[in-house]
C-alpha cells in the first residue's frame, strides 16, 4: 500500500513538473489586425527587429516589439516582401518573390529604399535570402535544371548571379518554399569551411543539398520528410554545431503529423525522423543549448532534445520564428500583420 501511495505520489509531481515546464514556455501576441501577411522577419537584437510581407508593407521595432513603425514602399506596393535581412535598425534589405524579383535595400531606417536588384524573368522566382557578414546569398527556384544563386560581397549593395555550373542540380519539379525565408541557410559552425551554405527544398523531392561558398560541387541528400506533392517537403533549416534539424510536411494538409520533422547528429550525414512529430512547419530556430522552435499555420511546437521530440505550446498561425544571434529576443510573425514573443518563462 505505501508502495503504491508513493508511486502515484511520483506520478502527480511528475506530472506537476510537466505542468509547470510546460507553462513557462508561451507565445505573447504583441500586435496584429493590419491587412498584410508577414513571412519575413530578422531580429537584430534583444530591441531592434523588422518585418515585412505582401501589398509592400515593412516595419521596424526598437524596443522589442512593444511599438512597429510600419511603411508600405513607395512604388513597390504591390510587391511581396517574403524575406528580410536587417544589420541594425537603419541599415536592411528586403526580397520580393515574383515578377519582377527584387531586392531593396535602406541605410536611413526606411525612410528611403534603394534598388540594389532587379530581374525580370518570369522563371526568377526568389524563395529566400541569408548573409554571414559582408556574404549574401539568395536563392530562386529552378531555371534550367539548377536552382538559382545571387550573391553579394558587400552587404547587399551589389549582386551577381552564380554561374550555372557551381549551382546545385535540381530534379524535376523540385523546388525551394518561400514560406520564411529559412530554406537557405548560411552558417560557420567551425566543423566546416567557413561560410557553407544549406538549402532544404520539397515537391518531387525534399532534399539536403550542401556546398561550401568557393566550391563548384554540392552535395545532396534525400530527407526523411513528406514529399511528393507540390505543396509538400522540407521548409526550413537550423543548426546548431553538429545537430541539425528540418522541418516541413504539406501545407495544404496543415494538420497531418506524418513526416514534419527530422534531425542529424552528425551535421548532415545522416537524418533520423523525429519520434514525436508535429503538424506542417514552415519554420525552425535553434533557441538555446538543445531547444528549437518551431511554428506553422497549425501551430508552435518546442523541443528540448534537439529535434527528437516536439510538443505543441501554441495553436496560433504563424510562418515564422526568428532569434537574434546577439541575445534572447525570439519573435514570431504570420498572417492578419500578426506579431508575437516567445518566451521561457
Amino acid at each position: 500500500m505505501i508502495k503504491q501511495v508513493l508511486k502515484n505520489v511520483g506520478i502527480t509531481l511528475a506530472l506537476f513538473i510537466l505542468m509547470i515546464n510546460a507553462s513557462a514556455q508561451k507565445v505573447t501576441l504583441l500586435q496584429q489586425g493590419r491587412a498584410v501577411s508577414i513571412r519575413g522577419l530578422s531580429v537584430v537584437n534583444d530591441k531592434v527587429a523588422w518585418v515585412s510581407g505582401n501589398k509592400g508593407y515593412v516595419a521596424v521595432t526598437k524596443d522589442a516589439g512593444k511599438t512597429w513603425i510600419w511603411q508600405q514602399v513607395r512604388g513597390f506596393e504591390q510587391s511581396d516582401f517574403r524575406d528580410i535581412e536587417a544589420f541594425s535598425d537603419k541599415e536592411a534589405l528586403i526580397m520580393s518573390s515574383g515578377t519582377p524579383a527584387l531586392i531593396l535595400k535602406t541605410t536611413d531606417g526606411g525612410a528611403n529604399w534603394q534598388v540594389k536588384y532587379r530581374n525580370r524573368d518570369t522563371s526568377v522566382f526568389l524563395d529566400a535570402m541569408d548573409f554571414h557578414g559582408k556574404y549574401g546569398c539568395a536563392m530562386s527556384d529552378p531555371s534550367n535544371n539548377h536552382f538559382v544563386l545571387f550573391e553579394t560581397t558587400d552587404k547587399g549593395n551589389t549582386w551577381k548571379a552564380r554561374e550555372m555550373a557551381k549551382s546545385p542540380l535540381a530534379r524535376n519539379d523540385e523546388a525551394a518554399f518561400a514560406a520564411s525565408g529559412t530554406c537557405l541557410n548560411i552558417f560557420d559552425n567551425g566543423l566546416i569551411k567557413s561560410n557553407s551554405i544549406l538549402m532544404v527544398t520539397g515537391g518531387s523531392v525534399a532534399n539536403m543539398i550542401q556546398a561550401h561558398i568557393d566550391e563548384k560541387k554540392w552535395s545532396t541528400q534525400q530527407l526523411p520528410i513528406a514529399q511528393g506533392r507540390s505543396s509538400a517537403g522540407a521548409f526550413s533549416v537550423a543548426t546548431n554545431g553538429k545537430n541539425w534539424v528540418v522541418v516541413g510536411g504539406d501545407y495544404q494538409r496543415d494538420t497531418r503529423t506524418d513526416s514534419t520533422a527530422c534531425y542529424s547528429n552528425d551535421a548532415g550525414k545522416t537524418w533520423k525522423i523525429a519520434k514525436v512529430t508535429p503538424t506542417f512547419l514552415s519554420c525552425v530556430q535553434h533557441i538555446d543549448s538543445k531547444i528549437y522552435l518551431a511554428t506553422g499555420t497549425a501551430g508552435t511546437y518546442l523541443s528540448k532534445d534537439e529535434g527528437l521530440t516536439w510538443t505543441k505550446i501554441d495553436g496560433g498561425s504563424y510562418n515564422v520564428c526568428i532569434k537574434t544571434q546577439h541575445g534572447k529576443l525570439t519573435l514570431l510573425a504570420g498572417g492578419n500583420g500578426k506579431i508575437a514573443m516567445f518566451s521561457m518563462k
